[in-house]
Formats: structure tokens, sequence, C-alpha cells
């Protein structure tokens, strides 16, 4: 989905989320109720994360996710077809290209803050 767009899979990897890594994700919901379920889900299991780049890289792979909430997100899109729920939501973006760049540097450390 995100390479017909024309975006670029800069670095792909199949990884495990600690909880460590899953506050630093998410530190930013800290005090949110939800918080707990975020951190027990992103642990619960494998996860490929991904960095991509292309034009307006950001709102593409947003538009290509769907919105947040499963059930406002339109068919053909990934959270449309597959999402569970809020907190259980298949997917993640990045909302802006600071974000993008803070959670690179989590994710990827070996890419230099690219």
């Amino acid at each position: 989905r995100f390479e017909r767009l024309g975006l670029r899979i800069v670095a792909m990897k199949l990884m495990r989320v600690d909880e460590d890594l899953a506050s630093r994700h998410y530190a930013e919901h800290r005090n949110m109720p939800f918080y707990p379920e975020l951190i027990s889900f992103i642990t619960s299991g494998d996860v490929v994360a991904m960095v991509l780049e292309g034009e307006s890289a950001v709102a593409a792979v947003r538009k290509v996710m769907g919105k947040t909430n499963c059930l406002e997100a339109a068919p053909g899109t990934i959270r449309g077809d597959f999402g569970l729920g809020i907190t259980q939501n298949l997917v993640h973006g990045s909302d802006s290209p600071q974000s993008a760049a803070r959670e690179i540097s989590l994710f990827f450390p070996e890419l230099g803050g690219t």
C-alpha cells in the first residue's frame, strides 16, 4: 500500500517492543486513561517497524492508515480494513515530521537520527 503511493521503505525490522521503549514511544499519552492499554498492546507481540520516505510522506502514510478510530476509518484504509479499536490499532504512524524524527531515533537508533 505504501509503495503504491510512491513511498520508499528505507528501513524495516521485525521486533518486540519492551516496556521501556513502549513508554518512551507513548510518553505524550502517559497521563491518559488509555495509556496502560496502549503499553499492553504494543508489548503483546511482534511489531514491524518501518521508515518510509517520499513526497509528503507523513500525510501519505496517514491517508493510507485511515482515521485512528477504525469505526470511522474508510474502507480500503489499513485501519478501516483491519482495525480492532482505538488502542488495539493495527498500525501507527507519526503525526508530523518532528514526531517521525523522534520515533525513528527510538526504533532505528542505528540510522543516526535520520
